[in-house]
């Protein structure tokens, strides 16, 4: 399995967040940080932490 990089897409294969895709943001070394959307009414992005066995690149 490839590591995703920063700016790469990708989607979540499991959680809350499963059949999302989004752009990862920060790569760290078990896990990535990733912008799923933007939260209009707070106006700030919505960001999850993602573990490298549970996407997949797209």
């Amino acid at each position: 399995m490839a590591k995703a990089n920063e700016g790469d897409t990708i989607e979540i294969l499991t959680g809350d967040y499963k059949g999302k895709k989004g752009t990862v943001l920060i790569v760290r070394e078990n896990s990535v940080i990733v912008e799923i959307g933007h939260n209009k009414v707070r106006d700030e992005p919505i960001k999850t932490v993602i573990n490298h066995k549970n996407y997949a690149l797209v």
